[in-house]
């Protein structure tokens, strides 16, 4: 059976379940056994390369213990190891800070749940996984690809889609900003790691030669996830693009942190990533902030944090709503302080279809480096297809649909860029003038003409006339039908 099929099975049994409600619910059980299968094949190929290697999981706990054995424990019995005994030892795994895949299974567990109530289909879903073998290289390519199918559900599961930022986005924006193994990457908003994935792929596809390059670009990642579902979906999604110590993923929310207390020592070369918008802090999160920049909306508490993480030099690609453009107060405050700490050298408007259906508003990829104050800024406004009205579930946004941006952007100095119908270039002083509003339309986009105003205020008289002399003819039909 392939692994398409196998996972297709895997999810056909647990809708039979009573215990398991839903695609989140569906997507978070999966996780957690995945999770432990895959951890533990890792560990067999880690026992077998390094003689002095121990799992961080105890033998009883294993994969290997309780699992493999296709007529193994079953039933009652199993629901009651995974209940009582399983989850509770992982949730208190003991371990210091250095011990990063300890860590890394006891965060996963800390707020995880198993849903499904049948041990009997519990044990049907085990032994379908057990036919997946991680340590096969083309498997585990296989499955990554399914496991990305799997977070694009994410998207119909309720609040989780949330989560999930379309991977033609991820793709493009990594791709701009070219990180290198070495250079320190964070994601402070990590979701599913959907970011991380594009920066790995990218940085093995043209810069990892050789095993020094792959220790410095596993070495240099940072991330941080304050909820449950994603963070252990996160995880998982590393192990399976082989990074041994994922525990650079933090499950944490990078905002509860004073904004002061972070120093040198925290400072990345690289910020990609989605901070949630349109979400509200909860109380108090906003003190952590200088006073002018308090407030309780998570996508402006990011981009003040982002600025001051960045080291000179450092660049960043944010996902921001059309709301950040053109916000006052804060988000003035916010922009006036980005605009003079770094180059905002570009900005892709994109159209409000990219995110749906979790999203159905306009979004903006903002690319800027720390260091020099912004002189000028380049707007590009991306164009959905030819003979597509919008993105869709059906139809997404793909990566080739913004080759052409690609192509126009100019290296890797952006040198050579030119005006055309969909890119213009604004000054510093106009942004300035606008009051830091950065809503700027495409000049070169001719308005529709929908005709002379006076005009069609008394087109809309004679139709009001018209439709309440029919209402009255009606209203005098059914009066004197009642009168017979």
């Amino acid at each position: 059976m392939s692994v398409r099929n196998t996972v297709k099975s895997i999810q056909d049994i647990m809708r039979q379940d009573s215990g398991v409600d839903g695609d989140a619910q569906r997507i978070s059980q999966l996780c957690w056994m995945f999770f432990l299968k895959i951890i533990d094949d890792q560990d067999l190929e880690l026992e077998a390369m390094q003689k002095d290697y121990r799992s961080p999981i105890p033998k009883k706990f294993q994969w290997r213990s309780w699992a493999t054995d296709p007529e193994g424990i079953t039933g009652e019995p199993l629901m009651t190891f995974v209940n009582d005994e399983l989850f509770p030892s992982l949730k208190e795994l003991p371990g210091t800070a250095k011990d990063g895949r300890r860590r890394v299974v006891r965060d996963v567990f800390e707020d995880a749940y198993n849903y499904m109530k049948s041990g009997q289909l519990m044990r049907q879903v085990i032994n379908k996984i057990n036919a997946i073998d991680f340590n096969n290289l083309t498997e585990r390519q296989h499955f990554g690809d399914i496991y990305e199918q799997i977070l694009a559900d994410l998207q119909s599961a309720g609040n989780a889609g949330e989560y999930y930022t379309p991977r033609a986005v991820t793709a493009f924006m990594t791709d701009r900003i070219d990180p290198h193994p070495g250079e320190l990457l964070l994601d402070p908003a990590c979701g599913t790691g959907g970011f991380l994935t594009c920066a790995i792929r990218h940085m093995r596809e043209r810069y990892v030669k050789k095993p020094a390059d792959e220790q410095k670009m596993q070495q240099s990642l940072r991330a941080c996830e304050k909820k449950q579902l994603p963070h252990m979906l996160c995880v998982t999604n590393m192990l399976l693009h082989g990074i041994e110590d994922p525990s650079f993923v933090r499950h944490d929310n990078t905002l509860a942190r004073p904004y002061i207390s972070y120093g040198q020592a925290d400072r990345v070369e690289i910020v990609l990533t989605n901070p949630p918008f349109g979400g509200k802090e909860e109380d108090g999160i906003e003190s952590n902030f200088p006073k002018h920049f308090q407030t309780r909306e998570t996508a402006d508490l990011f981009l003040a944090l982002i600025v001051r993480l960045l080291r000179p030099g450092g660049r960043a690609a944010v996902v921001l709503p059309d709301g950040s453009l053109f916000g006052e107060g804060v988000k003035t405050r916010l922009k006036e302080h980005l605009m003079e700490e770094c180059n905002l050298h570009t900005i892709i408007r994109l159209p409000n279809s990219v995110f749906k259906p979790y999203a159905s508003i306009g979004t903006n990829l903002l690319f800027f480096e720390k260091g020099e104050p912004t002189k000028d800024i380049w707007f590009y406004e991306h164009r959905i297809p030819d003979g597509q009205k919008a993105y869709s579930m059906t139809k997404p946004i793909r990566f080739e649909h913004l080759k052409p941006c690609i192509d126009w952007w100019g290296g890797a100095k952006r040198k050579g860029r030119k005006e055309t119908e969909v890119a213009w270039k604004v000054t510093a002083d106009e942004v300035k003038t606008r009051g830091y509003n950065l809503d700027f339309k495409n000049p070169h986009t001719v308005a529709d003409d929908h005709g002379d105003p006076e005009e069609l205020l008394a087109k809309l008289d004679v139709a009001e006339k018209e439709t309440a002399s029919l209402r009255d003819q009606l209203k005098a039909i059914l009066e004197k039908a009642l009168l017979r």
